[in-house]
This record gives C-alpha cells, sequence and structure tokens, in this order.
C-alpha cells in the first residue's frame, strides 16, 4: 500500500483521549488522528520520531493522521486500519500457497447478528457468487480474522498488548465455523521489521492464549506475517515467520 503524498516526519509528544495525538513539526504542535484501539504499549515514548499523512478532505475534522512511530529498531504501523486491505493486496498480487485454490473475496462478512467477520475467501469454482449476501456463507469457504501486532519484546513479535475479551469472541467464532467445515484462519500483521517469531502476549491476555492455542489444536490456522515499511509504502511479505504457542 502507497501513501500518496509520502508520510511526513515529525515528533511525537503524547497521546490522549485515545484517539487523539499530538505531534511536533516544525516548530508546531499539530493534532493529529490516532487510528489505533488497543494501548500501544512502548510505543508512547515523547520525543520518538513519528511519521503522518495528510488529507484535504472538508469533512475531516482532523487534517492529519499518525501512521507509525519509531521504536529502537524499527518503524512500527499503529493504523489499525491497515491490515486488512494489506492482506487483500496480498492475495491479489502474491497469493500464500494455501490461499492458492481461491479467486474470490469479500470483506468485512456478517457472520451473525452481533459480529462480522474481516474477510471471506472463496473459489468460483466452488460457489457462483455474483453479488454477496449472508446467504452465500457456506463451505467450502475460508473464513478470515486479522489482527494488527505492534508489541515486541526480544524480536518476537506479540499480540495483544491489553486484555481483549473482542479478541477471545473471535477466537471462539473462529472455532465454531471451523466445527461447521468451514476453514478458518487468524492472521498476525506484524507492522514492524525487527522481529523473526510471534508468541501469544501470555503475560497480558493468558486467557487469550490459551484460546488462541486452543484454536490452532482445533484446525484454526495461525498465520504470523511481517511488513516492510518506509515512508513511501506499507507492504506485507508473502513469508510466514514462525510462530510459538
Amino acid at each position: 500500500m502507497r501513501f500518496e503524498p509520502p508520510l511526513i516526519q515529525g515528533t511525537f509528544q503524547k497521546r490522549y483521549k485515545r484517539f487523539f495525538t499530538d505531534i511536533e513539526h516544525k516548530g508546531e504542535v499539530i493534532t493529529a488522528h490516532c487510528p489505533n484501539t488497543g494501548s500501544m504499549m512502548g510505543l508512547k515514548d515523547e520525543g520518538a520520531p513519528c511519521l503522518f499523512s495528510t488529507t484535504d478532505d472538508p469533512k475531516r475534522k482532523l487534517k492529519h493522521t499518525l501512521q507509525m512511530i519509531k521504536s529502537a529498531e524499527s518503524w512500527v504501523g499503529v493504523n489499525t486500519g491497515l491490515p486488512n486491505k494489506l492482506v487483500v493486496e496480498l492475495f491479489q498480487e502474491s497469493p500464500l500457497d494455501h490461499w492458492q485454490d481461491y479467486d474470490a473475496f469479500q470483506s468485512e462478512v456478517k457472520i451473525n447478528s452481533n459480529s462480522r467477520i474481516d474477510l471471506v475467501f472463496w473459489s468460483t469454482k466452488d460457489h457462483n457468487v455474483k453479488k454477496w449476501n449472508p446467504k452465500n456463507l457456506q463451505p467450502p469457504m475460508r473464513l478470515i480474522e486479522i489482527k494488527n501486532v505492534t508489541l515486541a519484546e526480544d524480536g518476537v513479535a506479540m499480540f495483544p498488548d491489553a486484555v481483549t475479551t473482542r479478541g477471545q469472541k473471535h477466537l471462539e467464532e473462529l472455532m465454531h465455523f471451523k466445527d461447521l467445515g468451514f476453514d478458518c484462519e487468524m492472521i498476525f500483521v506484524i507492522q514492524r521489521t525487527d522481529c523473526t517469531s510471534f508468541a501469544p502476549a501470555r503475560h497480558i491476555d493468558s486467557n487469550y492464549a490459551d484460546k488462541l492455542a486452543l484454536a490452532s489444536q482445533k484446525g484454526v490456522k495461525i498465520t504470523a506475517l511481517s511488513c516492510s515499511l518506509t515512508p513511501r509504502e506499507v507492504k506485507l511479505l508473502p513469508k510466514q515467520i514462525p510462530i510459538q504457542l
């Protein structure tokens, strides 16, 4: 995914009210949107270099959006709106081996009265779907949930960075649909370049770690992918990294 125009570098000042951040740029402090619902543990040091985008959209109250913060070893992408787009881009340009049988997709699919799944893949040989509707949701299809990963310790990418009952529910839903005959997958998009493996953050949310291990045992595919990040582009790399459950 390319940034047009390229991202602008500033200096991170603080994050507050969850979705606001102050950035110093050319001697001026600007308020930018922070597109991250997590704790951003380890990424809120005052004075850290950061990258932000701008928009001329008259409907936007905040014209700037925080995109990356520099850790000691890597730029770290904090925009949780990007991973779904990055996975779709990878599917279209360089699909993973276990995606090879699929040639169609739909994002944000309603799976019950309270939930949506991030992504569904299917083969048009199995489903002649011209216009998506909830009745199309039937196996064989691959249901995919996607999480953005920013936390890292000693070269190990970790999720979550705060207790997540919502994330636990997503794992329960994947296991449920696996029992119904769907192929199910949890993808962790690691928006940093300094990690060589992935593990659940058991010290932060042991229930999530237990459910992730159980989901793997039940046949849910667990995939961890890292990114390359520059002020011009974020790109999801097709090589899976080792997972420590």
